[in-house]
C-alpha cells in the first residue's frame, strides 16, 4: 500500500482516480482530450490506496471504449526504461489489467501490446496471467521459448523456473508449455521445473523449521522471540499463538499471564493473543496496559487481540474505551459499530464525526463505522455519510458508505444511487442495480447494458435482472 496523489474531489481527474460513476459521466460529457488526458493519468500512476483490494481496471477499460482511447500512452509507459529497473507490480499492474479486460472486448491492439509485454517486459507474470484468460493455445505456444529465455540454464535459472512455475497465478501457459506436442521446445525444461518445484515442497515438509510436538509453553514463546533477531525479521507471534492453544493447559495460565505482562516483544504479543482468544478474565487489563507500550508490535498485537474477542466483556469494555483517542479506542468504535446494539447508536455516531472531523474520510477504521451506521439505521448520520462517500479516495470504503446510505438516506435511490451504477466496485454496482430509481431515464439504459456486457459480473446482472423480470427483454 502507498498513498497517491489524488486530486480534489471536485474535479474530473478527482472523480475518475476515485473510480467514482459521476466520474465516467463528467468524462463522456467533457471534451475527449481532457477526458483522455485524464484517463492516462490515471491508468500510468494508481491512484488506488491498496490495489489489492480495489478495482479500477474495468471502470478504466470501459472508459477506454467509450472515448475510443489509443494504446500509444499505454505502450510507451510499459516500455519505458524505467521498467527495466522497477518491476514491481505497482508500476504497471494496473495498466496490464486494463489491457487485458480490452482484449476481452475484441481490441486486438491490446491483445498483441500484452503479448509483446509478456515477451520483453519486466512485469510479465502479470502480462501472462491477463494472457492466460484470453488468448488462444497457439498464441500462448509461440510464447513460451520468449519466456523461458529469461531463464538462463543454470542451477540458479533452473531454481528461479521452478519458483515461477510453482508460484504462477494462472498456471495454463505452462501447461501448454509442458505439452510435447504443442510446445516441443519448452517440454522437456518445464515439466523437469515442474517437477522439481513439487520436490522443493517435499524437502520443506521433511525439514520444518517450527515448533514440534512435545514443545513446551516456554519453547513456544522463545520461539516466537527468536524471529525478531533473524534477517529479514519473521513476525512468528500469529503462529506461535496457533502453536500455543496446541500445547497450553490450564496448568500454564500463570506462566502466560506473565509472558503477556511482563516478556519480550514477540513472547508477549503472543501470550496477549492467546489469553484474549481464550476469553481469560485477566486478558482486557493486560491488552489495556499493553495498548499503551512504546513498543510497536506489543501494541499492535493488543489493538488486534481486543478486535478479536467476542464476548460481552469485550463489548462492555469497548463502551468505556470508545472515548480514547488512540488506535485501542478506534477498535472499541470498530467493535461497537459491527456488533452493539441499538441503544450503542449515540456512541457510534459520535465516533464517526469524531473520526471524520479529526481523520479525514479515508481513517481505517471508517470501514467499520459506515457499515455500523448502516446496521444500526442512524439516519441522522446520513450528512456525514454523503461527506465520506463524496471525499474518500477509497472505493471500498465508498461502497460500504453507498451501503449505509441505502439504509439510512431516504434520497439515496435517486441520488447516489444512479451514479453508483457506474461505480468501478462490482458490489457498489449491484446495490445501485437494486435501488436506482428507474424513474431516471439513464437508469433503464444503463442496466440493459450492464446486462448485455459480457464482462460484468454475475452478480450485478443477476440484480438486474430482479428488477426488470425474466420476460422483460433486456436488449
Amino acid at each position: 500500500m502507498f498513498d497517491p496523489d489524488i486530486a480534489p474531489s471536485g474535479t474530473l481527474l478527482g472523480l475518475l482516480q476515485r473510480g467514482r460513476g459521476d466520474g465516467t459521466l463528467h468524462a463522456l460529457a467533457a471534451p475527449r482530450a481532457e477526458a483522455l488526458a485524464a484517463l492516462h493519468t490515471c491508468v500510468l500512476r494508481d491512484p488506488r490506496r491498496d490495489w489489492q483490494v480495489e478495482n479500477r481496471s474495468l471502470y478504466y477499460a470501459r472508459l477506454y471504449l467509450e472515448l475510443h482511447g489509443g494504446l500509444d500512452e499505454i505502450e510507451q509507459h510499459l516500455f519505458h526504461p524505467d521498467d527495466l529497473l522497477d518491476t514491481s507490480e505497482e508500476r504497471t499492474g494496473l495498466a496490464l489489467a486494463v489491457l487485458g479486460h480490452l482484449a476481452s472486448y475484441g481490441r486486438a491492439d491490446a491483445l498483441a501490446l500484452l503479448r509483446r509485454y509478456a515477451a520483453g517486459g519486466g512485469n510479465w507474470a502479470w502480462a501472462l496471467d491477463e494472457l492466460a484468460l484470453r488468448d488462444d493455445d497457439a498464441a500462448l505456444a509461440a510464447l513460451g521459448p520468449r519466456v523461458l529465455a529469461r531463464f538462463p540454464r543454470t542451477p540458479e535459472g533452473d531454481a528461479a523456473l521452478a519458483a515461477a512455475v510453482r508460484d504462477a497465478f494462472e498456471p495454463r501457459p505452462w501447461r501448454l508449455w509442458a505439452d510435447e506436442q504443442l510446445s516441443p521446445a519448452t517440454a522437456a525444461r518445464v515439466r523437469a521445473a515442474r517437477e522439481q518445484g513439487s520436490f522443493d515442497r517435499w524437502q520443506r515438509q521433511l525439514r520444518p523449521t517450527g515448533p514440534r510436538p512435545g514443545w513446551s509453553v516456554r519453547e513456544v514463546l522463545d520461539w516466537a522471540q527468536e524471529g525478531l533477531a533473524l534477517h529479514p525479521t519473521q513476525l512468528r507471534h500469529v503462529p506461535a499463538t496457533r502453536c500455543l492453544t496446541a500445547v497450553a493447559g490450564p496448568e500454564d495460565r500463570l506462566e502466560i499471564i506473565e509472558a503477556a505482562a511482563f516478556g519480550p516483544e514477540a513472547a508477549r504479543a503472543t501470550a496477549l493473543r492467546y489469553l484474549a482468544e481464550h476469553h481469560d478474565p485477566q486478558a482486557l487489563d493486560l491488552v489495556e496496559a499493553a495498548a499503551a507500550d512504546p513498543g510497536g508490535l506489543v501494541a499492535e498485537a493488543a489493538v488486534t487481540a481486543f478486535e478479536r474477542m467476542r464476548c460481552t466483556e469485550a463489548l462492555e469494555r469497548a463502551r468505556i474505551w470508545v472515548h480514547r483517542g488512540d488506535a485501542l479506542g478506534a477498535a472499541a468504535a470498530g467493535m461497537l459499530a459491527c456488533r452493539g446494539g441499538a441503544y450503542d447508536a449515540a456512541l457510534v455516531l459520535a465516533a464517526l464525526r469524531r473520526t471524520v472531523r479529526a481523520e479525514g474520510p479515508d481513517a481505517p477504521v471508517l470501514l467499520e463505522l459506515v457499515q455500523g451506521a448502516g446496521r444500526l439505521r442512524i439516519t441522522c448520520a446520513a450528512p456525514v455519510l454523503r461527506h465520506v462517500y463524496r471525499e474518500t479516495a477509497s472505493s471500498q470504503l465508498r461502497g460500504r458508505t453507498a451501503q449505509a446510505l441505502a439504509a439510512t438516506d431516504p434520497s439515496f435511490a435517486a441520488g447516489f444511487a444512479v451514479e453508483c451504477l457506474w461505480d468501478c466496485e462490482e458490489s457498489t454496482r449491484e446495490l445501485a442495480a437494486r435501488h436506482a430509481t428507474t424513474a431516471d431515464a439513464r437508469v433503464v439504459a444503463r442496466l440493459r447494458r450492464l446486462a448485455a456486457d459480457p464482462a460484468e459480473e454475475a452478480e450485478v446482472q443477476t440484480a438486474v435482472r430482479s428488477r426488470f423480470g425474466t420476460d422483460v427483454p433486456l436488449v
